[in-house]
């Protein structure tokens, strides 16, 4: 019988599965709470496999005792564990010697290595941030950079081409022509009575009739058409791929839009006119040197020609106003 139930106990002690009593076992008491006990301390063997360390340890005597204290350590690791996670490297264990010394070897090699990382982490945000500085500051240098080229080349009050800068453009596009053999007109254009305009109405008046003038103007050129203002209240206008007759009808019908467009001024709405002179350019001539100052005096004698004559017109440039037959 006493062979029988060590082989019980081995089992117990061995098997995955739990060996039932039967027989005579069940009769004794002894056998009965050494079986039910080793059953417990497997059970709770289990539960500390997986990772269980809740259970509760019911049982007396000194496996479990040493069960109990296991199960502490094993909870207090978890703890402190969960701790240094959160980053607190001040955590050490004591439960058993070997494994102490490794663990706290490597808390405190851990702690080291997070610190060297903060540190680098640190040295790269501060490059990363002086590399930022640098990119916006060479930003700002070229945005100012472009602000003032666009202040070199814009006029200030209108926002449009200044006179070198027309020039310069129209120079560009004159060497075009002349190669493609496209026909083009350059337009001056001059405000009617605009002294008057701000003796009555004031200077500051003045300035916001010019600017409204250019927004009309310039909302209604075509897309390769552009405007510069030349001086005062005198402007130059560029009209590519046009000859004369079409640089007539485009101008005929900015002379209209401006004058049904009033400005809006303190004392209501003001019409503005104004009046246009106009030269076709000469393809064969367009890339000679200085050849856009000729094309500048004769729109504008056309334009005087055209404020000689009433005012609030277009005209033409023709051979017999720049030789003296046409009298002004």
């Amino acid at each position: 019988m006493a062979e029988e139930y060590l082989k019980h106990i081995l089992k117990l002690l061995r098997d995955n599965e739990v060996p039932e009593l039967s027989g005579e076992y069940e009769k004794e008491p002894s056998i009965v709470k050494i079986h039910e006990e080793l059953k417990v301390i497997r059970e709770i063997l289990q539960a500390f496999s997986s990772g269980n360390f809740s259970s509760p340890i019911t049982i007396q005597g000194i496996i479990p005792n040493h069960l109990k204290s296991l199960q502490t350590s094993f909870r207090n690791l978890i703890w402190q564990v969960q701790m240094i996670e959160k980053g607190d490297f001040t955590q050490e264990v004591h439960f058993t010697d070997e494994f102490s010394k490794a663990f706290n070897n490597i808390v405190r090699r851990l702690e080291l290595s997070l610190s060297k990382l903060k540190e680098k982490e640190d040295s790269l945000a501060d490059i990363n941030n002086k590399l930022r500085k640098e990119v916006e500051s060479k930003e700002n240098l070229k945005e100012s950079n472009t602000y003032f080229k666009f202040l070199a080349s814009h006029d200030s009050l209108t926002g449009i081409l200044n006179r070198r800068a027309f020039i310069e453009t129209v120079e560009i596009e004159l060497a075009t022509a002349a190669y493609l053999c496209v026909p083009c007109c350059l337009a001056m254009m001059d405000i009617d009575h605009f002294k008057k305009f701000n003796d009555t109405h004031g200077h500051v008046a003045g300035d916001e009739a010019l600017r409204h003038t250019v927004k009309v103007i310039s909302s209604r050129l075509r897309k390769n058409d552009f405007m510069g203002r030349y001086g005062g209240e005198e402007f130059v206008l560029f009209f590519y791929y046009a000859n004369k007759e079409t640089g007539l009808k485009i101008l005929d019908r900015l002379r209209v839009n401006l004058s049904e467009s009033p400005v809006y001024l303190e004392k209501g709405l003001i019409e503005i006119h104004a009046s246009f002179g106009l030269v076709e350019v000469d393809v064969e001539r367009a890339a000679e040197k200085g050849y856009i100052q000729k094309l500048i005096r004769d729109a504008d004698t056309a334009l005087y020609s055209a404020k000689l004559s009433g005012r609030n017109k277009v005209v033409v440039f023709s051979q017999e106003m720049d030789s003296g037959y046409y009298e002004i």
